[in-house]
């Protein structure tokens, strides 16, 4: 029996991610393969595969599915494998994983480099990269899957034009380590890229025990996106209207109905409680990326 099985989400993201389904096929040879028909299938066809006694778990999407897949092994000793087909694959590409081959990201799958990295959760579900109370996570909420399988990552940015318009929301924050209580939008990283291939969270680390947190203060929307910008592409925050700070729990809540994202897949409304579990997720991934 193989050690390996493959989830594979033949929706996740755009049409190049559809064609990446053959190849996804034709490389894994005689290895199982199970292939998703809706959300949240990927997490009960991981639970199932841990149950048969799976060594290695590989999620073959985007961020969105690999959150799945994180969520039905977490708490075994399984190791996560990555085939990167979504529409933006951060986490495979903080791990260093070469996101544009297939074929070699199965190379790593079949060897035996596995790294350690921590499992943050809000309100108990798991998520590997990034989670977003406010702005991002309405954006996500109004970007139909229609519209995002036909442009791809420009459907979020057209989202994101339509809302900015809006008022903020008023979120609450509460950590030992901040030093504000209040803010219009609120993100979280468990290691430094957001979004892409940006370096958003400075000084995060994804194997030190900690979630990094920026929190925009009392701001328009407008605002929000050109601080953004200014986050993006400079080496450190030190702009007054932003908060960041790294802590190991943290709580957002407000008076208002505000969404939550993580990884991309919407998560609930707030309030919404973080906390990290430390190196509690095996991954497979290559030597030098280690």
């Amino acid at each position: 029996m193989s050690n390996t099985i493959v989830i594979l989400n033949p929706t996740a993201g755009s049409e190049p991610a559809k064609r990446s389904q053959e190849v996804v096929e034709s490389i894994v040879g005689g290895h199982p393969l199970r292939i998703t028909s809706c959300s949240g299938e990927a997490e009960v066809l991981a639970r199932h595969a841990v149950e048969e006694g799976f060594e290695k778990i590989v999620a073959a999407g985007g961020d969105g599915t690999i959150n799945e897949v994180v969520n039905g092994i977490v708490g075994s000793r399984a190791k996560l494998g990555l085939l990167p087909i979504g529409t933006v694959n951060v986490f495979a590409t903080e791990l260093g994983l070469p996101t544009h081959n297939l074929e070699r990201c199965w190379d790593v799958i079949q060897g035996k480099n596995t790294r350690l990295v921590d499992l943050p959760n809000a309100n108990g579900k798991h998520f590997v990269q990034l989670a977003g109370v406010g702005l991002d996570a309405q954006v996500v909420k109004e970007t139909s899957l229609a519209f995002k399988r036909s442009l791809g990552p420009l459907s979020y940015l057209i989202s994101a034009a339509q809302i900015a318009a809006r008022p903020p929301p008023k979120l609450f924050i509460k950590s030992e380590n901040a030093s504000i209580d209040e803010g219009s939008f609120v993100l979280i990283g468990n290691g430094r890229l957001y979004g892409g291939p940006f370096p958003f969270f400075k000084h995060a680390i994804n194997d030190d025990g900690l979630i990094d947190v920026v929190v925009f203060k009392r701001l328009g929307y407008l605002e929000i996106i050109k601080y953004l910008q200014d986050v993006v592409f400079s080496s450190e925050i030190r702009v007054p209207e932003i908060e960041y700070f790294q802590t190991a729990h943290l709580r957002v809540a407000s008076e208002q109905d505000v969404p939550v994202e993580l990884d991309g897949e919407l998560a609930g409304n707030c309030p919404v409680e973080f906390q990290i579990q430390e190196k509690a997720l095996r991954v497979l991934t290559s030597a030098a990326a280690s």
